[in-house]
């Protein structure tokens, strides 16, 4: 970076301000340093103060400081340096490591980035999709909304479109079903009317058994009323949830328990098999999606009363919980638009399997809103959402 200029103090400033809130640091006790300094050797005094120890991806860490030092002041300039990092996010959550736990080096780029991307159009946001995601996953994930202005995405806009026709196949359903039942309902009528008429004679007492056997078909047409049935995303109660406190399960190194705030006078607990990819104290105070009416049972003698909703890449590398937007109220109940908002189920049968038929339908679409087959999960502050494009949810 070349030396001086007040473009370079504010972008050094800004980065020691994300640097100290990333830490929990006060920027204050840095303020002398900035003028004199490049980020370098400001990301090590801070580091230091924090107590941290240089981390194993110190090269990568440098790569990205190497980034931020050349990223240019002029934001005509800068095109390049945003699409080589569009590219680089394109198969990540964060700059760092498979998991998506925000590192300094996100801290630091963020901070470099913003003034740059925040004044662009949306066709021109529309270019750098994996870059917008990730960076509204930063300004949330690390709560920068003191520091810098708000980066806004269209997220919702496509939902009105795909609300409409997602009623046409419901209502085809609908209709399939109400002729099936006036078919089913009408067998037996004309069924019982045949055995009648053919009571007296023995041959066509025989026919009329033939003519019965259709009567073994109804079963299979009511199941398979009942299968499409199953199938609405409104036998679930998905609900969004506060994580007040997260442990490792005492026998299970794979599973996490959480205690979460769903709006009930006790807190839920809830195992999720999380432990690869993050810790408890990422999970604390952080919001989630799970689904409530799942039956209660043991995970290796931890009680839990949920589950935690999560995206997962194709390869399941890379898992995280579904995000509500920020004003979401713990307890509300997502909600899909066009689909009547039927009760759900008071607890799901496992017997039926309803959960294994419903989850194929639930993924995040190329900006990462997670949806029902293409309809997004809904709040009273907006869709829920992850860093992980194109992902199942389970």
């Amino acid at each position: 970076m070349a030396p001086g200029g007040n473009g370079d103090l504010q972008r050094k400033q800004a980065i020691v301000s994300s640097l100290c809130k990333h830490f929990s640091l006060d920027p204050k006790a840095f303020s002398s340093q900035v003028p004199g300094n490049d980020i370098k050797t400001l990301y090590t005094s801070i580091l230091k103060s924090a107590g941290k120890e240089s981390p194993q991806n110190n090269d990568e860490v440098m790569k990205w400081i190497a980034f931020a030092e050349s990223f240019p002041n002029d934001s005509k300039a800068c095109s390049g340096h945003l699409n080589e990092l569009n590219g680089d996010l394109a198969q990540k959550s964060v700059l760092l490591g498979d998991g998506f736990t925000p590192s300094e080096a996100d801290a630091i780029v963020f901070s470099v980035v913003h003034s740059s991307v925040v004044g662009l159009s949306n066709p021109e946001k529309e270019k750098l999709p994996h870059l917008m995601r990730w960076m509204d996953y930063i300004q949330n994930r690390e709560d920068l909304g003191a520091l810098f202005e708000k980066i806004l995405l269209e997220k919702p806009v496509f939902e009105p479109q795909i609300a409409k026709p997602a009623a046409k196949p419901e209502a085809q359903a609908n209709a399939k079903g109400t002729v099936q039942n006036t078919q089913t309902a009408d067998k037996p009528e004309a069924e019982k009317n045949t055995k009648k008429s053919d009571s007296w004679d023995n041959k066509k007492k025989a026919k009329g058994d033939k003519e019965a056997a259709p009567e073994k078909k109804k079963e299979p047409e009511k199941e398979t009323t009942e299968k499409d049935k199953e199938l609405s995303v409104s036998l679930l109660n998905i609900q969004v949830g506060l994580i007040r406190k997260a442990w490792k399960h005492p026998s299970a190194d794979s599973l996490l328990v959480e205690e979460i705030d769903v709006g009930e006078a006790k807190l839920r607990q809830v195992v999720s098999g999380l432990a690869k990819f993050c810790k408890p104290e990422d999970l604390t105070n952080r919001r989630v999606v799970l689904i409530t009416n799942v039956k209660p049972g043991k995970l290796r003698d931890v009680m839990s009363e949920g589950l935690v909703l999560c995206a997962s890449n194709e390869d399941h590398s890379i898992v995280e919980p579904l995000l509500p937007p920020e004003g979401a109220k713990p307890g509300e109940r997502v909600s899909f638009s066009g689909i009547v908002d039927g009760k759900p189920e008071d607890v799901l049968n496992p017997k039926k399997k309803q959960l294994e038929k419903i989850t194929p339908n639930l993924f995040t679409d190329e900006k990462g809103v997670a949806t029902f087959k293409g309809i997004p999960f809904m709040t009273s502050a907006g869709p829920c959402t992850s860093s992980i494009p194109k992902a199942s949810i389970k």
